[in-house]
């Protein structure tokens, strides 16, 4: 009995033994998961940022594209989210608006991007040739340095500590496809090659407006119904809205919509203070945002809110609108020749940025903002002047 009770107690170690052997062979415990699920999750990670141009956001996770201006990118929390819509309030004279346009979509083509290129003013195709090149990384720091240097003066000292402190722009890199965000030489074209390599859509309303056409009566215009139509037909049939899968890698569609709201659209929120026709513009933009939710894509709209007379309107288009910059320039008015502004050619005023999953909308700490266009870059800076006055 003694001799079975010791066998048996024998055999009772040699299992824990082996118990324990393989356990620790298969470094497997109760507080650790067991490796397929952690490799669905890395999978799952690595499809997160699987596609060319984008990255997740540090705050929500949320698919983020470069807005074609790195700077500008900073001030929006690391860039514009993929299915949302970015509103440019355009200048008075038109004359800076048209760039940020242009530089998101040199953006889209540099990273490969499908665009779609709408405006009742200007035909896409020559949009997309006015596009700037993308900027080396050599020609970039020297162009920075260059910035730098010229604004010495005797409170040289304290001047550069605050320009270094508020400087929005972060270090450069080399060029690269697989890189977010770049920067763009605004004095020379993007070259032919890359355009020939891109995929892209246009839609010039002139071209869709028929004559014998009978409207009926609708709270959109025939031009805002064509668009929306054409959008919808692109995201659908290219596969961007998820429900017939893409052939190839999945790729971001970038929507650029020039001038939206002006009389070449046919819309009259402009012309009058009480308009018949604004449930038009609005409604335009409400079904435009379904359309982004529920698709891998990003739109970017020009309009000249200053034309708009009545505020209640404005409001309208600013709630209907995920993320708003306005673009203050100073020809014609008094900062131009004031001296505490003769450094920049303009104020930037970031209206609105989206707070995604959110009731509310977010506000950017940064309020002091203007920007300059230098011979190739257009800077985005804090104004030092402001904080060198308060400082004295």
């Amino acid at each position: 009995m003694a001799a079975a009770a010791a066998s048996g107690t024998g055999t009772g170690t040699g299992s824990t033994g082996s118990i324990a052997a393989a356990a620790s062979k298969n470094n497997v415990t109760s507080f650790q998961r067991r490796s397929p699920r952690a490799s669905s999750t890395d999978s799952g990670g690595s499809r997160l940022v699987s596609i060319a141009g984008t990255r997740p956001s540090v705050r929500n996770g949320q698919l983020l594209v470069s807005t074609g201006l790195p700077a500008l990118d900073q001030l929006l929390g690391g860039g514009l989210a993929v299915g949302t819509v970015l509103l440019i309030e355009e200048d008075k004279y038109n004359i800076y608006s048209p760039l940020l346009f242009k530089y998101f979509l040199a953006e889209g083509i540099i990273s490969g991007h499908t665009l779609l290129v709408a405006s009742a003013k200007d035909e896409p195709a020559e949009i997309l040739q006015e596009l700037p090149a993308p900027l080396l990384d050599d020609n970039c720091k020297r162009e920075f340095d260059e910035g730098v240097y010229n604004r010495e003066t005797s409170e040289s000292n304290i001047k550069m500590k605050i320009a270094w402190r508020y400087q929005l722009l972060p270090k450069m890199e080399a060029i690269s496809s697989s890189r977010f965000g770049h920067y763009y030489d605004s004095s020379k074209k993007i070259p032919q090659e890359l355009l020939d390599a891109s995929k892209c859509h246009g839609f010039f309303l002139p071209e869709k407006i028929s004559s014998t056409l009978n409207v009926e009566s609708c709270s959109l215009t025939h031009g805002y119904i064509q668009l929306l139509q054409f959008i919808q037909k692109i995201i659908y049939e290219e596969g961007f809205d998820g429900s017939n899968p893409q052939k190839k890698q999945k790729n971001i569609l970038r929507i650029g919509i020039q001038n939206l709201g002006s009389p070449l659209w046919g819309d009259d929120v402009f012309c009058t203070e009480n308009c018949d026709n604004s449930y038009s513009l609005t409604k335009f933009l409400y079904i435009l945002r379904g359309l982004l939710r529920t698709s891998l894509s990003a739109c970017i709209i020009t309009m000249p809110t200053h034309l708009i007379q009545n505020k209640a309107i404005i409001a309208r288009i600013t709630n209907l609108s995920d993320t708003v910059v306005h673009l203050e320039s100073f020809i014609g008015s008094e900062r131009e020749t004031n001296p505490l502004y003769k450094d920049y050619h303009g104020l930037i005023h970031i209206r609105q940025i989206p707070r995604l999953n959110n009731l509310i909308c977010d506000v950017s700490d940064v309020k002091d903002l203007a920007f300059k266009l230098k011979r190739k870059l257009f800077t985005i800076e804090v104004r030092e002047n402001f904080y060198i006055l308060v400082q004295s």
